[in-house]
């Protein structure tokens, strides 16, 4: 929003005083303390577009006797309105989403601060990372902790299928630290411009008509302080990538979402033992890791990330660990857990993600794949093409914007990716039903065309067509498997149980 600051004259010496204490250093437009009474002068202030008034100026006025009051009133600017200063933009959350929006936001020429509390967050993810990821998002490789070329799916009964034999030399899976991939995107981001600030958004506050200034309320941690101190900053567009529980979100009533809890370990095992996992990760899926998902050995730099997560149990998450845990136990035997985390994931995408000049991104907004859990890229992605939204819209933040060109960026995501969403979506309900229907999921992995079209479309974030041929022996086979899955689960009456974490269940695994 731009200021225009009106002059009137004022009857009394009194505000005479009161004008040369208005000469502040505190700039309007730009962060302040919560509550202070002081106002910004119009010459030190960019964002106003009224007269330009110096403290020596109020000063010779109090000279020659005259009293003039500053009375500052803010004017709503209307969508596409030329700015007088660069449009500020405030993205609050510093993971793959708040900081490649924040770098594009400020490479494209708006002001831009963005807000981060954790600076060094390790969110329980099992940071994998498409291939065409670091092309697009030129990332170095000395953040890429591991190359995976090898991948197992082993099924409820312990059936191990290698996947990744249709890979080429040149092909592979990134695996990443999240606490290094974040802190190296909210760096460049800030090489490229971008005000970072430590600090933990409260709230917003926005005009009733929607084209006044945003007002973001949030606690500076500056300097690495424990306690934070309120303050508050004034900004025209605000995009919230603060993660599945959002604030920005719960402000602009974006609705809610079902969400799944993610449980994660860091293991360092053995130095033999991670030689194994090199380059191979394993998924594990069966009811007893996840009723609902699958568990996760993925290699990181000197240890392993083994985790799990649920929707529809979610206070069972600790069992399902223990059970993930018990099921890799002779691969991770001697390992030393050295962090536990855990988090929220988003399940679908949120009723709302645009309000006003407020836009959501990243777990914000929801985009997180089901099935496979897939977030990271699309989180970078969302925060990318919202900014670019910004920039278009603003023509490099030089007009003001609004709903509709937030509203650009929105259209443009579902139509590129509202297929992918639906299709995992399908197979998750699909295949992660019953153990029969999970056995039946691993055996389908096996083949080498459902492995090529699978990591075709991973790897590249492509549709990739298929041969129709190829497509029609595939749906025979997926139908076989299912009917022979629904056949097996009607057996399934006479099976044993497994209880978490038992000796029975470790005794299961070691004999597999």
């Amino acid at each position: 929003m731009a200021f225009s600051t009106a002059f009137t004259q004022a009857p009394s010496a009194a505000g005479a005083r009161q004008a040369a204490r208005a000469s502040s250093k505190v700039q309007a437009f730009a962060p302040i303390n919560a509550g202070s009474r002081k106002v910004a002068s119009a010459k030190q202030s960019p964002a106003f577009a009224g007269q330009n008034v110096s403290a020596a100026g109020i000063a010779s006025l109090r000279k020659a006797g005259a009293s003039r009051a500053v009375v500052q009133t803010v004017c709503a600017i209307r969508d596409g309105a030329t700015l007088d200063r660069p449009l500020r933009v405030a993205v609050i959350g510093g993971g793959p989403s708040g900081a490649c929006a924040a770098e594009t936001l400020a490479k494209g020429g708006c002001e831009t601060f963005l807000i981060e509390r954790k600076m060094d967050n390790c969110k329980p993810c099992g940071g994998a990372i498409p291939l065409c990821m670091v092309e697009e998002f030129d990332l170095p490789m000395e953040i890429i902790d591991r190359k995976v070329t090898k991948m197992k799916m082993i099924s409820p009964s312990n059936r191990e299928v290698d996947v990744g034999k249709t890979l080429s030399e040149r092909e592979w899976i990134g695996m990443c630290r999240r606490e290094v991939f974040d802190d190296f995107l909210r760096k460049r981001a800030k090489q490229n411009g971008a005000k970072v600030v430590n600090g933990l958004m409260m709230k917003l506050e926005t005009s009733e008509n929607g084209q006044g200034p945003i007002k973001v309320y949030y606690n500076d941690y500056a300097e690495g302080s424990k306690v934070g101190v309120p303050k508050t900053m004034e900004v025209d567009v605000v995009i919230g990538a603060d993660g599945a529980n959002s604030r920005v979100a719960k402000d602009i009533d974006a609705g809610e979402y079902d969400y799944a809890i993610a449980f994660q370990e860091r293991i360092r095992i053995p130095d033999d033992k991670m030689k194994y996992y090199e380059n191979l990760a394993e998924m594990y899926v069966g009811d007893d890791v996840s009723p609902d998902f699958y568990g996760w050995v993925f290699p990181k730099y000197d240890h392993v990330a083994v985790g799990t997560g649920t929707v529809v149990n979610k206070t069972a998450i600790k069992q399902y660990q223990q059970a993930t845990r018990d099921r890799a136990k002779v691969k991770t035997e001697g390992g030393k857990i050295i962090r536990v985390e855990a988090h929220p994931i988003p399940e679908h995408p949120r009723p709302r993600r645009v309000k006003g000049r407020v836009a959501l991104v990243g777990d914000a907004a929801g985009y997180v794949t089901k099935c496979s859990g897939e977030g990271i890229y699309f989180a970078a992605k969302s925060g990318r093409m919202a900014a670019e939204a910004i920039v278009e819209g603003s023509q490099n933040g030089k007009k003001m914007v609004g709903e509709s060109d937030l509203r650009v960026y929105l259209d443009k995501w579902d139509r590129k990716y509202w297929a992918t969403y639906k299709v995992l979506d399908i197979l998750q309900k699909v295949f992660y039903r019953s153990n029969p229907a999970r056995e039946a999921f691993v055996e389908l992995c096996e083949d080498s065309y459902v492995q090529k079209m699978t990591f075709d479309s991973y790897l590249y974030k492509t549709v990739v067509p298929g041969n129709p041929l190829d497509d029609f022996k595939l749906l025979v086979r997926t139908v076989s498997s299912l009917v022979r899955a629904n056949a097996l689960r009607s057996a399934a009456t006479n099976s044993v149980d497994v209880t978490f974490g038992s000796k029975a269940n470790e005794d299961r695994v070691a004999t597999a």
